[in-house]
C-alpha cells in the first residue's frame, strides 16, 4: 500500500497514545488506545512529561509526605500489523527520567535527586470486534462511519531501568510487571465516542530492596473517556480513571498502603502539518487514599507514515 497522504494520516496515530504515564503504571490516562490504523502504519513519538506533587517512580515505596518534581522524556515506536486477519499493533517505549523527591522515611526527612533510564515497555494490542485488518479504503470508511470496537492488549514493563539496590528511591523498579486489558469504543454519534478499558497490573517481586524482598498485590484499573472528533486528526477528550489494590509486603510485613485512587484530565491532539501532530494533556488526582495526589502535564510530538 502506498504512502497515506493528507490530514487523515493522523487518525492512525491514536494507537500511539499509550505513552502518557512513564511515572506510575496504574495512573495512566490513555484515550483512544484501541482505535485502529491501516496495516503497515508506523508511528514515532517523542514525549515530555512534568509531574509535581505526591508521586514516586514506584508508588509502593514506604515514604510519606512526598513532594516530587519529576521530568520524563520518552521515545516510542509503533507498527501496525495483520494478526490472524485482525488489526493489531506492537509498540516499544524507552523513558528517561530526572528530578527530585523529598519525603519522610521512618520519621526522618530525606531528599534525593535521580536521573537515568526508567523501565522499558512493550505493548501488543489486537482488535477482536469491529476492525479486521484495514487497508486505506476500509480505514476511511471506518472514519466516516465509526462502529463499536473491542480490543485487548498486553503490556510488559521490563526491569531495565537504572537501579541501586542500596537506595530507597530509584528510576527503575527492578521487577517485571504485566498488564492484560480489554477495551471498548462506542460511537454515540459520528463525532462523539466513549471508550472504556478494564485491566490489571500484575507485579513481580523486587528481591533486592535494601537487603530484603518487596512484593506488591495486583492493581485493578478502569478508564473512561468521552471523546470529541473535531476533524481528521484533531480531537479532544475528557478522561477519568479509578484504580484499586497494590498493597505491598516488605520483608514479610504487610503494609497499610492500599490504593483507592482516581484521576481526571483532558487531552487535545491536533495536526501541525501532514504526518506530524502534537498531543497535550493535563491531569490531576481527584480521589487519593495512598499516594498519587499530583498534577501532570505532557506534550507529545508524533510522526506517522505508511
Amino acid at each position: 500500500m502506498g504512502r497515506i497522504s493528507g490530514w487523515p494520516v493522523f487518525l492512525s496515530l491514536f494507537l500511539a497514545m499509550v505513552l502518557t504515564g512513564a511515572v506510575s503504571l496504574a495512573q495512566e490516562l490513555t484515550p483512544r488506545a484501541y482505535w485502529p490504523a491501516p496495516k503497515g502504519t508506523k508511528v514515532v513519538t517523542m514525549a515530555y512529561q512534568y509531574s509535581t506533587g505526591d508521586i514516586l517512580m514506584d508508588p509502593s515505596l514506604p515514604i510519606v509526605g512526598v513532594d516530587s518534581r519529576i521530568n520524563v522524556t520518552q521515545f516510542s515506536y509503533l507498527h501496525t500489523i495483520n494478526l490472524a486477519g485482525r488489526t493489531a499493533s506492537v509498540q516499544f517505549s524507552a523513558p528517561y527520567s530526572w528530578g527530585t523527591t523529598e519525603g519522610a522515611v521512618d520519621g526522618v526527612d530525606r531528599s534525593r535527586y535521580i536521573a537515568g533510564w526508567a523501565d522499558a515497555r512493550a505493548r501488543l494490542s489486537v482488535n477482536l470486534l469491529g476492525a479486521p485488518t484495514l487497508d486505506k479504503a476500509a480505514f476511511q470508511q471506518l472514519r466516516a462511519e465509526p462502529r463499536a470496537l473491542v480490543g485487548m492488549s498486553l503490556q510488559v514493563s521490563a526491569p531495565t531501568g537504572d537501579y541501586e539496590k542500596d537506595r530507597l528511591i530509584n528510576v527503575g523498579t527492578n521487577r517485571w510487571a504485566i498488564k492484560p486489558a480489554i477495551g471498548y469504543i462506542h460511537p454515540v454519534t459520528r463525532t462523539w465516542l466513549t471508550e472504556l478499558e478494564i485491566g490489571a497490573w500484575i507485579f513481580g517481586d523486587n528481591d533486592e530492596f535494601l537487603g530484603t524482598t518487596r512484593e506488591q498485590s495486583p492493581i485493578v484499573s478502569g478508564d473512561f473517556h468521552l471523546i470529541k472528533r473535531i476533524k481528521p486528526g484533531f480531537w479532544c477528550s475528557l478522561d477519568l480513571n479509578y484504580y484499586y489494590g497494590g498493597r505491598t509486603t516488605i520483608g514479610g510485613e504487610l503494609r497499610a498502603d492500599l490504593q483507592r485512587n482516581s484521576r481526571a484530565g483532558v487531552t487535545l491532539v491536533f495536526p501541525v502539518r501532514p504526518h506530524h501532530a502534537l498531543r497535550a494533556s493535563l491531569s490531576a488526582g481527584t480521589v487519593t487514599s495512598s499516594g498519587g495526589d499530583f498534577d501532570l502535564f505532557s506534550l507529545v510530538y508524533i510522526f506517522a507514515w505508511n
